[in-house]
């Protein structure tokens, strides 16, 4: 039991040290994230129009996960309302159960409530998703239209998956307000 306190204490740190040297500067976050949801509306029937009817969508570009019974997970994104950047987030995530492989994905998180958009928005430097609020992550079949419904105020997309990554953990996921270059 000791040991694993050390192996997720050690993994926190890593997680820590890394959210230093992975920063990007904002010009590189904001290509990066045209890109991704360039790729999002290519792949997904009716993607524009739920991004369009949204309050408003954190656009993750490259999510990094690994893990071996330890895991965590890192990114750098921006915050759209309509198409404005409002602000940029890293995503962070620690993990601890069965877990083994290395993963690499875009994410967009739409906020379909003013309320959920308000707490998040309130909450100015750091949000976690395990404590605070709830996402929908939506599974669809790329071929047809994306038909998703407003009952929950958030709603999770993840796409654009390279490498492989197998779990059943317990995770918890923190969302932090950062100034790139």
């Amino acid at each position: 039991m000791k040991t694993i306190k050390y192996q997720a204490l050690l993994l926190a740190i890593l997680v820590s040290l890394s959210t230093f040297t992975m920063a990007k500067s904002a010009e590189s976050i904001e290509n990066d994230a045209n890109a991704a949801i360039n790729l999002f509306i290519k792949e997904t029937k009716g993607g524009d129009a739920f991004l369009v009817k949204s309050k408003a969508f954190l656009v993750f570009p490259s999510v990094k996960e690994a893990g071996f019974f330890i895991g965590g997970k890192y990114g750098e994104g921006v915050l759209r309302v309509g198409r404005t950047s409002k602000a940029y987030y890293s995503i962070t995530a620690a993990s601890i159960g069965f877990q083994m492989g290395m993963q690499d994905s875009a994410m967009i998180i739409a906020f379909t409530s003013d309320a959920a958009l308000n707490k998040f928005l309130l909450d100015d430097d750091e949000w976690e998703a395990d404590v605070d609020g709830k996402i929908a992550v939506i599974e669809w079949n790329s071929k047809e239209e994306l038909d998703v419904d407003y009952d929950d105020p958030m709603v999770a997309f993840i796409f654009d998956s390279t490498g492989m990554m197998g779990s059943f953990t317990m995770e918890g996921t923190k969302f932090k307000r950062i100034k790139p270059d």
